[in-house]
């Protein structure tokens, strides 16, 4: 916690409240939270449709909760919920509204100014999806579309990707399947492998970024373009059936050959991590159908609407940021584990990182000081089955203090899915095998030792022993399904808000991404040959250049 234990006496009243319950929950362990509170699950856990959040594991009381929430309340959180809600310029640094919510908005309930334009663009890319799902859509030499890649990364790539993953089980059935492809990486070994599996009459690309000015993006396109125009010739036909692009830029879409009819537009005011609900959101609409798409931004307005009615003690959200919030900067818990228990949310993690640190990853506060508090803990994870043989072993046994959320669908199929398979004892017996694995885990993670057989107990050297006392929240699902995954993912964003707010800081910018983007142009011509730096280079840079030309020249 920055400065804030040396400086209590600036502190208002209830920051210090909070302080001090810190120094008695840091010497509290859960064990004695929940003997001391048989119904500790139902006062700290919330039922939201088919949703539940507990958070019961966290090393907190009632006194805590309530200290925290007048916190949020102090720090005006209700008013920057409205702000946020509106299409106030709540992200100052760029003089732009962050109305990402305006995205999942229903299009005949809404009357909201920004509605029509969106759904204009939903329209028109529902209509491509439909149309490439019928076989409609055809290549230069009038075949179907078979393989669809979208070229994109960041916001443009992992959103896509990961929703695309989650919710594979979901796919549309076509009479020719439609296979999607994800491409991200700059040095093109990525797009390089997939081009050999595909036939360049039946390979869609689909080109998203917001500026259409990403090097790495353009790159990519650029390489695919040229695989296209090596085998079908370099015509119009074959940019206008091959290419469709997402973008703020229709200028910039035009200039490198798309088509306008296969432009799908963007607004300044949606953030790239926050822009899977939009057209970037195309490669999902292909994965899922229309319907399945109009589901998850319903899932993600039902949160929405929750987010800004429910009282601040059951509104999940919020109770998300400001468990973030007490065990950042009041227990000092500076990493945070995201462990789903379904392999269809294996990039969920990776989406989260970017969603979090990319937002919060700020020191420097609205009013252009320094931070008092630390701001976004370090945030990763892996599929939990996978990461009990890799890093849990730090989290039981380790030095290093980690918070954690579980989550887990309680029906891993949906209804109709297996009802009929012959193997379908045996695939939700490996579920079951899964969610008894989540709640173990998270068992022994707070409650150590006494979690075990009190007669194992007695002979078990210390090496084999458990603290506990690694605060956890459990996230449960009725099923992994469209409308529940845009549920969980808007939870999470507006999380990421709740804590911007009590932090008091953007964030819907970062600078850092860009300025390292611009300091990689100015090095791109000295490696290319074509010119030199126009700022003085340090002494490493200066070396680790020399080798790389030196190679470079042996290789050539």
């Amino acid at each position: 916690m920055n400065q804030t234990f040396e400086h209590i006496e600036k502190l208002d009243h209830t920051e210090q409240k909070l302080i001090t319950l810190a120094q008695q929950y840091k010497q509290t362990h859960l064990n004695e939270l929940f003997e001391n509170n048989p119904n500790r699950f139902k006062r700290f856990s919330v039922q939201l449709d088919h949703l539940t959040f507990d958070f019961s594991k966290q090393r907190m009381g009632t006194e805590v909760s309530e200290a925290l929430i007048q916190f949020a309340k102090e720090k005006q959180l209700d008013q920057w919920i409205k702000k946020l809600f509106s299409s106030e310029a709540i992200n100052t640094t760029e003089q732009r509204a962050a109305m990402h919510w305006a995205l999942r908005l229903p299009q005949l309930q809404s009357e909201h100014m920004v509605a029509h334009d969106v759904h204009q663009q939903l329209d028109r890319m529902y209509a491509l999806v439909e149309k490439i799902h019928a076989g409609q859509y055809r290549g230069a030499t009038g075949e179907v579309i078979c393989d669809v890649v979208n070229i994109g990364v960041g916001g443009s790539d992992l959103g896509p990707l990961m929703v695309s993953h989650a919710l594979s089980d979901f796919q549309v059935n076509t009479e020719k399947p439609i296979r999607v492809h994800f491409v991200s990486t700059i040095d093109g070994s990525q797009l390089s492998d997939l081009l050999h599996t595909f036939r360049p009459e039946t390979t869609l690309f689909i080109i998203s970024s917001k500026s259409f000015g990403t090097i790495d993006t353009l790159s990519n396109a650029q390489t695919a373009r040229c695989w296209l125009e090596n085998s079908l010739g370099k015509t119009p036909t074959v940019l206008k059936c091959h290419f469709v692009a997402v973008s703020t830029k229709p200028e910039r879409m035009t200039q490198w050959g798309i088509a306008a009819e296969n432009q799908f537009l963007l607004w300044e005011w949606v953030g790239g991590r926050y822009s899977l609900w939009s057209c970037i959101g195309l490669p999902i609409a292909l994965t899922i159908g229309v319907q399945g798409f109009k589901q998850l931004l319903a899932g993600a307005h039902q949160i929405d609407q929750h987010f800004q009615s429910a009282d601040f003690d059951k509104n999940i959200p919020v109770l998300m940021g400001l468990l973030g919030i007490w065990n950042n900067n009041f227990l000092n818990i500076q990493t945070h584990a995201v462990l789903p228990y379904d392999g269809r949310l294996k990039y969920f993690a990776a989406y989260l990182q970017q969603l979090e640190m990319e937002s919060n990853g700020k020191s420097i506060q609205r009013d252009g000081q320094a931070t008092r508090l630390n701001t976004c803990p370090i945030v990763w994870g892996e599929v939990g089955p996978n990461a009990q043989h890799a890093f849990y072993q730090l989290l039981h046994q380790g030095t290093h203090s980690v918070s954690c959320d579980f989550i887990a669908p309680v029906h891993r199929y949906n209804a109709n899915q297996f009802t009929y398979a012959k193997n379908a004892e045996t695939l939700i017996a490996q579920h079951h095998l899964a969610l008894s694995n989540c709640l173990a885990q998270s068992r022994l993670l707070a409650f150590g030792n006494q979690a075990l057989d009190p007669n194992e107990l007695e002979q078990l050297p210390r090496y084999k022993q458990y603290v506990g006392n690694q605060p956890s929240t459990t996230i449960l699902l009725s099923e992994l399904n469209p409308y529940s995954l845009g549920m969980l993912i808007a939870l999470y964003e507006h999380k990421v808000f709740v804590q911007s707010v009590i932090w008091n800081i953007n964030p819907f910018d970062q600078w850092g991404v860009e300025k390292g983007k611009e300091i990689a142009n100015q090095l791109l011509p000295i490696l290319n040959g074509t010119g030199q730096s126009s700022v003085q280079l340090d002494s490493s840079t200066q070396g680790l250049i020399q080798i790389l030309l030196a190679k470079q020249e042996d290789i050539s």
